[in-house]
């Protein structure tokens, strides 16, 4: 009998009950973790380059990590909110395809589930700032991540099972693009974790499908439709996630950031980044650095 098993897991970092004003107007924020709203009260809107999505009261609406977003509330806004990080066997992420905000109808059971997940939690709040410049740092990260470890098993289990409860709900959406592939080859998933592994070296797809044993044209394609993105291209987008990472969580130069993600000169480092972001490295940069104290 074959055994199923999940290829995405999700760990909690924050989760709380907030009220808002005019003060929740961020842009141009680019978080290396996933967001999940429910709206109790007020309205507000999340803007991303799928478009402009309101915030109503009575939904709840999910967030990708690494999707460049506007966050504003221009009167009143009474949100929960969940981050949570993702890792993924295969190196695919789960949201891969649907980088933009996802809107669902709550149910009763997710409402539920969302203040289950609150009671269990009490101490994941966000106290410095509800400002995302201030609180996504590294150490921050650590932080709030080392209470997984300290839960019990059973909260532990619960709290886990109350993520995927509210992520599958987003997965039966209409909003939600399905890519049905079936399972990933183990070349192209030995292809795709050499890359995660190699990201500092030079990649090329004629190395890619030399080490696969398979023909440069054939490797391309089904690493295609198996990825939903060309070898290039996903080389790409990983270096730049790689690079998104060590900039808001490291003190490394843009040389080394560069050099440490397979990139040959800074010019291209920089047109690539702004490509793919839509920010410059130094912008970017910028956003994540801690401010003053709040």
């Amino acid at each position: 009998m074959t055994r199923r098993t999940l290829k995405h897991s999700f760990s909690l970092l924050h989760v709380d009950a907030v009220k808002l004003g005019r003060h929740w107007d961020f842009s141009n924020v680019l978080s290396p973790y996933s967001r999940i709203y429910f709206i109790d009260e007020g309205e507000g809107y999340v803007s991303t380059a799928g478009g402009k999505q309101m915030l109503e009261a009575g939904h709840l609406y999910l967030i990708p990590s690494f999707t460049l977003c506007n966050l504003k509330c221009s009167k009143f806004l009474s949100q929960y909110f969940i981050h949570f990080f993702e890792d993924s066997r295969d190196g695919i992420s789960l949201f891969q395809n649907n980088r933009k905000c996802l809107k669902i109808k709550a149910a009763q059971k997710d409402i539920s589930n969302i203040k289950r997940l609150l009671e269990m939690n009490p101490n994941r709040k966000i106290y410095r700032s509800d400002n995302p410049k201030v609180y996504e740092q590294n150490a921050y990260y650590k932080e709030y991540q080392a209470l997984n470890s300290k839960q019990s098993d059973a909260d532990f289990m619960e709290t886990q099972g109350v993520l995927l409860q509210l992520i599958s709900s987003f997965l039966n959406s209409k909003e939600f693009e399905h890519r049905n592939t079936g399972d990933i080859p183990s070349k192209v998933l030995y292809a795709i974790n050499y890359i995660q592994i190699n990201l500092h070296e030079k990649l090329s797809v004629a190395d890619l499908s030399k080490k696969t044993c398979l023909q440069g044209d054939y490797f391309s394609r089904i690493f295609y439709q198996h990825t939903g993105s060309r070898p290039l291209n996903y080389i790409q987008s990983k270096r730049i996630e790689r690079a998104q990472y060590l900039i808001a969580t490291t003190n490394m130069s843009f040389s080394e950031i560069a050099q440490d993600t397979g990139f040959e000169n800074l010019p291209h480092f920089f047109r690539l980044f702004k490509k793919i972001t839509n920010l410059t490295p130094r912008e970017y940069a910028h956003q994540n650095k801690l401010l003053s104290a709040i």
